[in-house]
């Protein structure tokens, strides 16, 4: 079972319980807005770093380690809504990433929280896709 394509393990032992809201004016999602916000143009970032995900993100995608984020903040268009996951409710990886974007000065209201992460997409069958770097 393990390494099989179609199998993510999710490891919750380890992490600290993130606050539902990462930063004030940003905006929490679950997995039905998240499509909703892609469909009307918004753009999926993942946000671990190597080494923190089994190889499989969320489909369409784009990796933007939160500890790059800042220095490749001009890949996102603040006209178009970034929603940032992680590993999951327990990951700080996502949180962190909308905070140093709105210490740098980006727009609350252009991003937008999935706290779910990988842990909430896996647990509800939604489809992944292997996650390139």
């Amino acid at each position: 079972m393990n390494g099989d394509a179609d199998v993510v393990a999710v490891d919750t032992t380890w992490g600290d319980l993130q606050r539902l809201g990462a930063a004030p004016g940003v905006q929490t999602v679950g997995e039905l807005e998240l499509a909703e916000l892609v469909e009307q143009g918004g753009v999926v970032v993942d946000c671990r770093t190597a080494g923190s995900f089994g190889g499989r993100t969320i489909p369409g995608s784009v990796n933007i380690p939160h500890d790059e984020i800042v220095d490749r903040k001009d890949d996102l268009d603040p006209e178009r809504t970034s929603i940032l996951f992680c590993n999951g409710p327990q990951c700080p990886q996502s949180p962190d990433a909308i905070r140093r974007l709105l210490d740098a000065g980006y727009p609350a209201s252009a991003l937008a929280y999935y706290r779910g992460g990988m842990h909430d997409w896996v647990t509800l069958s939604m489809p992944t896709e292997p996650r390139e770097d």
